[in-house]
């Protein structure tokens, strides 16, 4: 590595977690998990080697002969067991996330809470997974539908939320019947093992849930190994396309959450101040590293003379370490992408858009190693600039502007990307033209970050997806199991051996 830490006393190592056992990996590559505000090494994670890949899926399936087959109310109790525990360990958790992500404390608890809601939805999730029935389709023949697991399935985690999306995954799969193979991702593994190490306190049998940790190489193994029928994957747009292509080629299925350029489409009836707060929080929140950020506005008409009040109200917001009360903005992951979301800055100036509040190099006393950048707005910013065009990962807001919302409308459809978008209005009439006319996954009417809750799906699209079902809710269930259909037909004793012509016609 070439960024220098510094080291705690005593570092831990991440363990691998095979056939229900926390081991210790054989690797001679190892990465520092680093405090983003002040460098300190927290732990050291493997680069597992294929041997521990292997070893973890075959745990896997020698678990899903009998995990199958488990009883739909034995799952169920669980994972309401779980999420029992994950509350009462709420606050463990959301430190351990700010220690090593940066995230503020609100939004560390935030984080594991909208993953806790996807726990409590697969305790339930026998609902969905009910079959169909046709009765006398022929004479004396019943057709019918069952929803079986698939086997061993694999997710691959961002680090931008370590603790919800990983909850996305594997609670889904296993809950459908699947065993399941996780890599969190190397920055920042630390909440998604006492996670993990919670799953089998609740009573996840071993092999049902295994963690490998590593780089492009584990990513790969999981992509090409035989015995792994499903991979769910979120994160960034060129590993995700690497990964949906790679495990296509291999037979399976896939779901790949990827990045996006989410607009946020102000229209100047809209209420102001409930604007400008919903903006500055959905920008600058969690250092804008969310694929969801509501990172470009589009100023409709008159609301482009709001810009300089967006300004004064992201300049309230306090940079700090995440740990600090009061804190609005804490550090980006690592020092790499603190300088690459500063060179896209420089960028934009460089191309000619208005760098209404620069916040490079921030004054954060007693933090002075950490990756800060504070509130960034430009204005004047055109399609073609890399300010609009790249999807920026830092709390840099980019404001375009439009004459009409039929036109701020051809622009956001004109972006590749179709992740989420939003619309500010108090127009009723305006809000459903926005709904049915834009081309986008997600929408939101007066909310700026239009995630579902569980209950729906995660339903991101175009370049922002590959795959056509999304990572929880109903179009989960889809994802996880495989529909058979079964046409029976069944005759009484008396009719047995005598002969009788039992081919069956439908027609």
């Amino acid at each position: 590595m070439n960024e220098m830490h510094r080291v705690a006393t005593e570092v831990a190592t991440v363990k691998l977690l095979i056939d229900g056992e926390f081991v210790e990996s054989t690797t001679t590559q190892w990465r520092d998990v680093v405090n983003p505000a002040t460098q300190v090494v927290l732990a050291r994670v493997p680069m597992a080697t294929r041997e521990e890949v292997d070893a973890a899926v075959a745990s896997a399936a020698q678990a899903f002969k009998s995990w199958r087959k488990t009883a739909i109310g034995t799952r169920a109790r669980i994972f309401l067991k779980y999420q029992q525990l994950i509350r009462e360990h709420m606050s463990e958790l959301a430190a351990i996330l700010t220690a090593e992500q940066g995230k503020t404390l609100p939004d560390a608890e935030g984080d594991v809470f909208r993953g806790l809601e996807v726990v409590e939805h697969a305790a339930a999730i026998g609902n969905l997974q009910l079959g169909e029935l046709a009765n006398n389709v022929a004479g004396g023949v019943d057709t019918y539908t069952l929803l079986q697991p698939l086997g061993v399935c694999a997710g691959i985690t961002p680090f931008n939320f370590p603790a919800m999306i990983p909850l996305w995954m594997f609670p889904m799969a296993i809950a459908t019947g699947n065993t399941f193979v996780l890599k969190p991702s190397e920055q920042d593994p630390l909440v998604t093992m006492r996670l993990v190490e919670l799953a089998l306190q609740a009573g996840i049998p071993k092999g049902v849930l295994n963690v490998v940790h590593g780089g492009e190489d584990v990513v790969n193994a999981i992509c090409d190994h035989a015995d792994i029928r499903a991979v769910s994957f979120v994160g960034s747009t060129k590993v995700g396309t690497h990964v949906y292509q790679r495990s296509s080629l291999a037979g399976k299925r896939v779901q790949c959450m990827m990045g996006a350029k989410n607009h946020a489409v102000v229209l100047p009836d809209a209420n102001k101040e409930q604007t400008l707060n919903a903006m500055a929080g959905a920008a600058f929140g969690a250092a804008g590293q969310r694929c969801m950020a509501a990172s470009t506005a589009v100023m409709v008409g008159e609301a482009r003379h709001w810009i300089a009040d967006l300004v004064v109200k992201a300049k309230t917001l306090k940079v700090n370490a995440g740990t600090e009360p009061g804190t609005d903005v804490g550090p980006v992951i690592s020092c790499a992408a603190r300088e690459r979301v500063e060179a896209l800055i420089a960028s934009g100036v460089e191309q000619g858009a208005k760098l209404e509040l620069d916040g490079r190099k921030p004054s954060v006393p007693g933090y002075e190693q950490g990756n800060f950048i504070g509130p960034t707005v430009f204005s004047g910013v055109k399609p073609g600039m890399r300010i609009y065009d790249e999807e920026i990962f830092g709390p840099v807001l980019v404001i375009l502007e439009a004459d009409t919302l039929d036109d701020a409308i051809a622009l956001v459809n004109a972006n590749p990307n179709g992740n989420g978008t939003a619309i500010f209005t108090q127009s009723g009439a305006a809000a459903r033209k926005f709904q049915e006319e834009i081309d986008i996954g997600q929408v939101g009417i007066n909310l700026p970050i239009p995630v579902p809750v569980p209950l729906f799906s995660f339903t991101g699209s175009r370049a922002s997806k590959l795959g056509d079902l999304g990572p929880y809710g109903k179009q989960a269930v889809m994802f996880y199991t495989q529909t058979k259909t079964v046409t029976a037909r069944w005759f009484d004793d008396e009719t047995q051996g005598h002969g009788v012509n039992t081919t069956i016609s439908l027609m």
